[in-house]
């Protein structure tokens, strides 16, 4: 199998059986993303100890396979990091995109760096920014909604 085939794979599983597609009780941080010009809409819902730490992160809506896939992905991947780990990962991935990403830092992503080529996708690249600009959005507002 090649790399492409096995990102394809990768891609096809988070969106066919996406692990953190449910609807969270209590979050600690709330927030809807919306992609206007494909219609691709989530709802991001992240958990956070007393040390900024995500101990669950879920969503919920409704897009293409590229949307779906890549905010259940990054949600596998904060799971467990802190706020600011989470917010580098974001920055990671908005590099890997602009083609602008380092080998060590594409490790990093794990499973999301099978989104890479969507560089060369113009117009999936708002797709498989969804989850984690919303993300990002989420954890830099100083306020949190329960």
């Amino acid at each position: 199998m090649d790399t492409k085939e096995l990102y394809r794979e990768i891609l096809n599983e988070h969106n066919i059986n996406p692990t953190h597609k449910t609807d969270m009780d209590s979050p600690t941080f709330c927030l809807e993303g919306v992609n206007p010009s494909c219609g691709d809409q989530i709802t991001l819902q992240m958990k956070l100890d007393e040390n900024n730490v995500i101990t669950d992160a879920s969503f919920t809506g409704s897009g293409c396979a590229i949307s779906q896939a890549s905010v259940d992905m990054m949600a596998d991947l904060v799971i467990g990091k802190t706020k600011d780990e989470a917010l580098a990962l974001a920055d990671i991935f908005d590099r890997m995109i602009k083609s602008e990403v380092s080998e060590e830092d594409l490790e990093r992503l794990d499973e999301a760096a099978a989104l890479q080529d969507i560089s060369h996708m113009p117009a999936r690249v708002k797709c498989a920014m969804l989850g984690w600009r919303t993300m990002k959005e989420m954890l830099s507002s100083p306020l949190e909604t329960k």
